[in-house]
């Protein structure tokens, strides 16, 4: 019988495919197929040299991406015929470096089942050692320096491995092999509890000591995966009011840590889709309803309905709180606007006032990463806050771009950086205005580029000109500068998600944008493109009394909209968000707004919001970015029923006036009809009226597809309702689902728009 003819090819795979286990993956599919050759690390993925029969060569090729590993995700396999070398054997090589950096980097994921069975078993030689990782589970985005992923380009390079972790990482078939972060309690990372002076509290076990210390209502500062956490004892209120004092975060909610979905269900409605988010290796937090009847302190979510929770994600995490907490409140480790703290001595500089104890560990955390925050809302995932565990994962786009980086927003920064078909959205960087921010965001655009190795060419900002995003870009050189419009940005974001081209109709509502014409934005209706967009409805605007005064204290929203609904007698109503107001502040804010006095106007659905929830005596002021909102939201009743009256007016575009639905919730209110009344009508009247704007503009414009944008899109009541309604008209309805709807999302369009602007130029 005649031998079968040999054949070589030469594989390249680009994709997450490093440090994910794929090169053993690739070495026991060739001793499968009984095949030769070589694998390897580039900088743009994956090489593998293969030979044999053709039929085992295709099998091979085949089951490459059909079989891969949990954390891989191969974007692209390119196949070249080699001459064939003979090779004796399958051998996994030392990594090679490419003239270019296409790799994908994995993000850091939850420890998987096998380590954390090794966790706790008596006599496995990691027992309680909390760095314990393998190639499927643990820290990638947040230790890596650079690329290819080895460990001399991490933070593991400072910890030598022993004979045994050496032994499993050089051996194709462990589950170890070449995991960087592999060590153990003999060669790796250790943890260490200090108090607030940085005197070392001498235990045994210093995750046990931790634990005592929480139990007995200490505040900790603990070292994890992306930064600091500050934690507390969530059932203990003193605890949990010390932590807010001292934290300078009066009302915001406060996230938690359980040990397991059964323990969460003691204070929380789980459904099957929460329990999917929270057991995802991404471990985000994930907003749930709170029981009506639960253990936790009452000030870890005041005046909210729902508990931001998540389940354990470290070795360190799942040691802590197998000490018997119901749940433990995790919040990130700051004062309130700043970044999270990752380096030892920063965290005793800047926490030191804050934490009673640290509990802290040796392994330098590179760039930080806050938690993701995710909600199940109109049938899909909503990212709130999209970072750890899901960057630097791209969006995958239509087509190939230049290099851009697009600097986003002010508030919830997110920078983008794009190659060819993949835009890279960074983690929550956070608010720029405060300076650490500001160093972080610069930090995170050099890391970026030098893991994605990327020059950008373009880069992408918003339009206001105060926003230090925009000062960054506009200071740069030898770059092409590209300014955008804030909501157009919003519009394309989703866009850029669902690869659609325009034109569509986007609704983009949220609480600030910089408009063109030089008023506030933030109700907007844009017929949309990616080069270009067309205002073509808004809601009427009316002033902001004090400028930014006005976010802070909604009550001046309020006067804003009853004085255009009622005139300036407006005092003369009974309006329960006005009686602790000085009666010489309404008059100096109704001069303000009359003589328009550092009171600019505003098209803000956001801000209408506000003014609802102040008129009907929800918040006169508030704590945090949305808190009116989200607090009239949540005390509407979805059961109730009935519109207000609205109207729209159309000259060359459709502008909505909102004193219609303002004279029906004031006529409501002298009624004595219920508060929760009141907020569902004015809910349901905003979904009815945005709902028939549509379909007018449709039958002028012809369009049928309708993007949803911005952050007031976070209302679920809203979001679900307005995307039901649209689908009821029988138009096409895309949504968030890939970046978050507010500005945490907004650097993603920016870098398409910016792209396709100069495209045309």
């Amino acid at each position: 019988m005649m031998a079968k003819a040999i054949v070589a090819k030469k594989l390249k795979v680009n994709g997450i495919v490093q440090g994910v286990g794929f090169r053993p993956h690739v070495f026991q599919l060739a001793a499968q197929y009984q095949l030769k050759g070589t694998v390897a690390n580039t900088s743009s993925g994956v090489s593998i040299h293969i030979e044999g029969s053709i039929d085992r060569v295709s099998s091979f090729t085949t089951d490459l991406s059909a079989k891969c590993p949990p954390l891989a995700h191969i974007v692209e396999i390119t196949e070249k015929p080699q001459a064939v070398q003979n090779f004796s054997d399958f051998r996994i090589i030392t990594s090679q470096s490419d003239l270019a950096i296409s790799t994908l980097i994995s993000p850091d994921v939850s420890i998987c089942n096998d380590c954390l069975r090794e966790l706790f078993d008596v006599h496995n030689r990691r027992y309680r050692y909390p760095f314990t990782n393998c190639t499927n589970c643990g820290p990638r985005y947040t230790i890596i320096d650079d690329i290819p992923y080895d460990r001399p380009k991490t933070s593991m390079r400072h910890f030598k491995m022993c004979t045994h972790c050496q032994t499993e990482y050089d051996n194709p078939n462990d589950r170890r092999f070449h995991a960087q972060p592999n060590a153990c309690a003999d060669c790796g990372p250790r943890v260490f509890l200090l108090d607030r002076h940085r005197q070392e509290i001498v235990a045994e076990d210093p995750i046990k000591a931790a634990a005592r210390l929480l139990q007995e209502g200490s505040i900790l500062a603990i070292k994890g995966l992306g930064g600091f956490h500050l934690c507390a004892n969530a059932e203990n209120s003193e605890a949990v009011v010390r932590l807010r004092r001292r934290k300078r975060r009066e009302e915001k909610p406060l996230a938690l840590m359980a040990k397991d979905v059964k323990r969460i269900k003691q204070f929380a409605e789980i459904d099957s889709e929460a329990e999917s988010l929270l057991t995802s290796i991404q471990r985000p937090i994930v907003l749930v309803q709170k029981k009506q009847s639960h253990p936790i302190a009452s000030e870890v979510s005041p005046r909210n309905q729902y508990f931001g929770v998540m389940l354990p994600y470290t070795p360190l995490h799942y040691l802590l709180l197998s000490e018997d907490f119901t749940a433990l409140v995790m919040t990130s480790a700051n004062l309130s606007e700043e970044p999270i703290a990752i380096d030892n001595d920063e965290a005793f500089k800047r926490l030191g006032d804050i934490a009673d104890y640290f509990l802290i560990h040796n392994r330098d955390i590179y760039l930080r990463s806050d938690d993701s925050i995710v909600r199940h809302a109109a049938g899909a995932s909503r990212y709130i806050r999209r970072s750890r565990g899901y960057v630097p994962i791209p969006v995958f786009l239509k087509h190939k771009l230049p290099s851009v980086l697009a600097c986003g927003a002010e508030l919830k920064n997110t920078i983008c950086v794009t190659k060819n078909d993949k835009a890279f959205l960074s983690q929550h960087i956070g608010d720029l205005s405060n300076l650490a921010t500001y160093d972080f965001f610069k930090l995170t655009i050099d890391h970026l580029k030098r893991i994605l190795d990327i020059t950008p060419t373009i880069i992408g900002y918003d339009m206001h000109p105060d926003y230090l995003s925009s000062q960054y870009a506009i200071a740069q050189n030898d770059v092409i500068k590209v300014p955008v419009q804030h909501h157009h940005a919003h519009v394309v974001s989703c866009m850029a998600e669902h690869q659609l081209e325009g034109p569509v109709i986007g609704l983009a509502f949220d609480g600030t944008g910089f408009g063109p014409d030089g008023t506030v934005w933030g109700g907007e209706i844009l017929l949309s493109e990616n080069h270009t967009f067309k205002r073509i409805g808004y809601l009427g605007p009316v002033t902001m009394p004090g400028s930014s005064a006005a976010i802070k204290e909604p009550w001046r929203m309020a006067v804003s909209y009853l004085q255009d609904a009622v005139g300036s007698n407006f005092q003369e109503w009974s309006v329960p968000g006005l009686k602790d107001i000085a009666p010489e502040k309404l008059t100096t804010v109704s001069t303000m707004i009359t003589k328009q006095i550092n009171a600019p106007l505003t098209s803000s659905l956001g801000r209408l919001f506000d003014g609802v929830a102040a008129i009907l005596g929800i918040r006169s002021h508030v704590k945090f970015e949305g808190q009116a909102a989200m607090e009239l939201e949540m005390l509407s009743d979805g059961r109730a029923d009935g519109l207000y009256e609205f109207e729209w007016q159309k000259d060359h575009v459709f502008q909505v006036p909102p004193a219609p639905i303002i004279r029906g919730v004031l006529t409501d209110l002298q009624s004595g009809v219920s508060i929760a009344q009141i907020g569902a009508k004015f809910h349901y009247t905003l979904i009815r009226l945005f709902a028939d704007v549509c379909v007018a503009i449709r039958k002028d414009s012809g369009l049928d597809r309708v993007v949803l944008s911005g952050g007031v899109f976070q209302n679920a009541t809203l979001l679900s309702g307005l995307k039901r309604a649209l689908e009821q008209h029988r138009f096409k309805v895309y949504t968030h689902e890939q970046v978050p709807c507010n500005d945490g999302g907004l650097a993603l369009g920016q870098a398409v728009i910016a792209a396709a602007i100069q495209c045309q130029a």
